[in-house]
């Protein structure tokens, strides 16, 4: 599969699989994995991180810390279109990913949405529904927007074969966060800060106070 066939393509992911990808993209000028593992219950995955969906790889590096086990598939070259590297959390299937996200119990995963008229909001979801509900309430405690996505809504991370859902207990937790806000969090070390910490109470990897 030649890189050039996939021109023009803007709306649909060009690859399937990371064999397809890694076939067709340059590892260290295209895309590059970070993997951290640390044998945590809770691990970190970024799986559109980079200039993929900007952001994601510092948010993920502040919520994972020194403690927890931290996966990034990072894009390296910026204004790509999103669909270029971007593969869907249902087909991620990186080995180094997969081996991160199995080993631990419950896995949160860090995604960037459009704003679409509402760039303060975090989406939470996946199927560690006590999880999201607590990552829900933390995040409104510590004064940022967050709503409950419910299975069936769009980017709810409900579906069983998403990465977040591939721990040990087949239930975690999607965060979709929207561009204005990752780029305010990229911005302002106090509040990106401040953001982690409230995830962290929320998944319970963080003492609260």
């Amino acid at each position: 599969m030649a890189r050039n066939n996939h021109r023009g393509r803007q709306l649909k992911d060009w690859y399937d699989c990371f064999s397809q990808l890694s076939q067709n993209e340059r590892e260290g000028i295209d895309f590059r994995r970070i993997a951290v593992e640390r044998r945590s219950k809770l691990a970190v995955v970024a799986p559109h991180a980079g200039e993929i969906e900007p952001h994601t790889s510092i948010i993920a590096r502040m919520i994972a810390g020194e403690k927890l086990s931290l996966y990034l598939f990072e894009g390296l070259r910026p204004h790509r279109d999103h669909c270029e590297l971007h593969i869907t959390s249902e087909k991620f299937d990186e080995p180094s990913a997969a081996a991160i996200v199995s080993g631990a119990d419950t896995v949160l995963g860090i995604h960037g949405r459009a704003d679409k008229g509402d760039g303060a909001t975090t989406w939470v979801g996946g199927l560690d529904f006590q999880r999201r509900d607590k990552v829900v309430a933390a995040l409104l405690k510590a004064e940022f927007s967050a709503v409950i996505r419910q299975p069936g809504e769009s980017l709810a991370g409900a579906a069983p074969k998403n990465i977040c859902n591939r721990g040990k207990t087949h239930a975690g937790i999607q965060l979709e966060i929207p561009r204005s806000l990752r780029d305010q969090l990229a911005g302002d070390f106090e509040k990106l800060s401040k953001f982690a910490h409230a995830i962290g109470v929320g998944v319970g990897a963080t003492e609260s106070g």
